[in-house]
């Protein structure tokens, strides 16, 4: 006999891993300029972020700037590469335009 105002027991019990047993080596005492062996967890790193001054707006702005003239240099050499081989086919095609006005005659 079921009753619907009981709340429903769970269907398995969940597994409770104490802090310190959970199969992996503590690396508290290793120093935080090595690295985990190959085949360990990674460490926990700490990442910190400060407001950028002047000379890190600078630098990046110097980064962005050197990024734009590298692209604008490709691009412009890849349009200058276009030059020769456009005038090489005006050339082909004014001379064989005359070769052939010539033929006619």
């Amino acid at each position: 006999m079921t009753h619907d105002d009981e709340p429903e027991r769970p269907r398995y019990e969940p597994e409770i891993i104490p802090p310190d047993h959970d199969g992996r080596q503590n690396d508290w005492g290793r120093p935080p300029w090595r690295r985990a062996p190959f085949g360990e967890a990674h460490a926990t790193q700490r990442v910190y972020v400060t407001r950028i001054g002047p000379f890190g707006m600078a630098l990046a702005l110097l980064a962005i700037a050197a990024i734009v003239a590298i692209v604008l240099i490709a691009i412009v050499g890849a349009v200058l590469i276009w030059v020769p081989i456009i005038a090489a086919v005006l050339v082909a095609g004014a001379l064989f335009r005359i070769w052939h006005s010539l033929g006619r005659r």
